[in-house]
């Protein structure tokens, strides 16, 4: 169990406002993206089925968030997904890519408009080239909550993205959501990948701005 201090309520008298420079390992991931190699691959009643699709990925800095002692530095993201050569959306997700410098620790909350949410979170270096993030069913700080047919019919047991920082200044994910569908003996798989590419800077967040 992780130690935590005796007064709760006492936030720093220190704060460091400036978001883009303490977010450790997310750093990197600021800014707006376009990712135009995706691949899912979704369960269906004939079998599993193979998708590819184009996403644009935005990411902006917050200011830092307290719970007493502990800070959080963040990126509010929203992610919009559509399958190749239409505009339609298929997947749509917002939340937020947290870092705590104190634990080095990486949270990401997601929400998704078909009733879902989720935290998955993981040690991560400041430093990091990569990093993994895991959520588990039925944990109460990695966890995931589903509407009552998704928890029937597709039960989410576990949710794993795999970040990586390429050299040329991409990045890219494989995330990994297990789930034992209804009528099926073994979980299902449902994997998405995709590499980004920057199309557009980050905004400072407002504490930043004030501060110039």
């Amino acid at each position: 169990m992780p130690t935590f201090p005796a007064d709760i309520y006492t936030e720093p008298s220190d704060l460091d406002g400036q978001t883009l420079a303490n977010l450790g390992p997310l750093r990197r991931m600021a800014g707006l993206w376009r990712g135009e190699k995706g691949v899912d691959v979704k369960p269906k009643a004939q079998g599993p089925k193979t998708q590819t699709y184009v996403e644009h990925y935005e990411l902006q800095p917050i200011d830092p968030q307290t719970n007493g002692p502990q800070v959080l530095y963040g990126l509010r993201y929203h992610t919009f997904i559509h399958k190749t050569g239409f505009t339609k959306m298929y997947h749509d997700q917002v939340g937020y890519w947290l870092w705590e410098p104190a634990t080095e620790t990486v949270m990401l909350t997601l929400a998704i408009p078909r009733g879902q949410i989720a935290m998955a979170s993981g040690k991560v270096s400041a430093d990091a080239d990569s990093f993994e993030l895991v959520a588990t069913h039925g944990s109460l700080v990695n966890g995931i909550v589903s509407n009552p047919f998704i928890e029937h019919a597709f039960t989410t047991l576990e949710w794993r993205i795999k970040v990586a920082f390429q050299p040329e200044g991409t990045w890219s994910y494989d995330q990994d959501t297990v789930m034992q569908i209804q009528g099926l003996a073994e979980p299902f798989h449902h994997t998405d990948r995709n590499t980004l590419a920057k199309v557009g800077e980050p905004s400072p967040n407002p504490l930043a701005l004030q501060a110039r």
